[in-house]
């Protein structure tokens, strides 16, 4: 695998409000082959401003590993399924990392809707 091979490969994040939301959520993206893994870290605390007023709330954040081809289909998913009005859903690109980790990333998304 070479250095391009990374830069195929996305780190997308999200938030859900509790860890049954974000479990469906991880869960519905790799049925569907649009991300390899989803991790979940539950507890995070989000302090943020929402219409004017400061909020503060406990969220499940979303690692989600996924490519740059399936990124508009995932995007576009998961805003779809998602319950917020607004949903954090930012990607990353990696810049580098470990070649078979990557491999599998690449081999465990699909590339175009079958």
């Amino acid at each position: 695998m070479n250095d391009l091979a990374a830069h195929e490969v996305l780190v997308a994040l999200s938030t859900a409000p509790d860890e049954a939301t974000a479990r469906r959520l991880a869960r519905q993206l790799v049925e569907e082959s649009l991300a390899a893994c989803v991790n979940l870290l539950n507890a995070a605390q989000s302090i943020y401003r929402w219409q004017g007023q400061v909020e503060e709330a406990a969220e499940c954040v979303m690692l989600i590993k996924t490519t740059q081809a399936a990124w508009p289909r995932l995007k576009e998913r998961l805003l779809q399924l998602h319950p917020y009005e607004v949903p954090e859903l930012l990607a990353l690109n990696v810049g580098d990392g470990h070649a078979p980790y990557l491999a599998w990333v690449l081999d465990n998304v699909k590339e175009t809707d079958r």
